[in-house]
């Protein structure tokens, strides 16, 4: 298809849907007091799980879960820029803090599930007491994941996960190009991990966006920000646009009739020095 070299990835909470799922869940449950009290005491991936066995002792249901989940905001510009990429024959994947049980509830009650191939994320799944269990995608009680960068907690760095995608794709003919897009600490190390003829796309005015501006120096992909949903389908559809007519070796002509999208940062070349990892498995969406 017209995009098959382009592997798009997204973070979730605030790229996708427009808040965060583990604070929304608690707050549409009424469980927010219980949560600031716990949050000192714990790590917020075992906090999570911890809050979901205080609800369920408590009547909670994991029908009232899913319910809350279908609620969360998603701008439709969002919903329509997925489903389009994914038409174009985009690879898209999801790398995430949240976890399994809230990314596949939101995206099929939109129907877009189907769009995603992998979604690398903290296991979640209803156990047999009908209790929702939430685990660290990467056990840090056992062992650091090893990256060194602050903004990358201990449960998950992206990072090491992108390198996976990318040591994947290696084996692949001809060169992928891929787009990352993000809003929180945890997307710059990602960040950092891309290459010349990648592109980055951070949420303006929120943390990576404030980081990328401090160290554009080290980003090698070129940077597009966006604010909201409807920057958010012009400025991808207008990435995707613009490598499929490098890609096909179409004239200026043609490219000029694309969205008209500035890519505001500017980037510069320098090294973004990783080693290789043991990486955890992505979870492969079944259709």
């Amino acid at each position: 298809m017209a995009a098959s070299g382009i592997v798009v990835i997204f973070d979730f909470d605030k790229t996708i849907i427009d808040c965060d799922s583990d604070n929304w869940v608690v707050d549409e449950l009424g469980a927010t007091e219980l949560f600031n009290q716990l949050l000192p005491t714990m790590p917020w991936n075992s906090l999570m799980d911890q809050m979901m066995k205080e609800l369920h002792s408590k009547g909670t249901k994991i029908e009232d879960i899913a319910a809350v989940l279908k609620r969360s905001p998603i701008h439709p510009r969002i919903v329509e820029a997925i489903k389009s990429a994914h038409a174009l024959g985009c690879d898209l994947k999801i790398v995430s803090d949240a976890n399994t049980f809230f990314i596949e509830t939101i995206l099929e009650c939109h129907g877009l599930k189907e769009c995603f191939l992998e979604i690398n994320t903290n296991p979640g799944f209803v156990d047999q007491q009908g209790r929702l269990r939430i685990f660290p995608h990467h056990d840090f009680t056992k062992s650091s994941h090893g990256c060194q960068h602050t903004s990358c907690p201990p449960n998950m760095c992206k990072g090491i996960v992108i390198e996976r995608i990318q040591a994947s794709l290696s084996m692949e003919d001809p060169k992928k190009t891929i787009i990352y897009l993000g809003d929180g600490l945890g997307d710059f190390c990602p960040s950092l991990k891309l290459g010349d003829g990648d592109y980055v796309m951070p949420r303006k005015d929120f943390p990576v966006w404030d980081l990328i501006c401090k160290n554009r120096s080290l980003i090698k992909a070129q940077i597009c920000e966006w604010s909201n949903g409807e920057g958010f389908k012009t400025v991808l559809l207008h990435l995707i646009s613009r490598i499929i007519s490098v890609e096909g070796n179409n004239t200026s002509a043609n490219i000029d009739q694309l969205y008209s999208v500035d890519c505001k940062l500017e980037t510069m070349s320098l090294p973004a020095a990783t080693g290789p990892e043991t990486f955890p498995q992505a979870l492969h969406v079944l259709h």
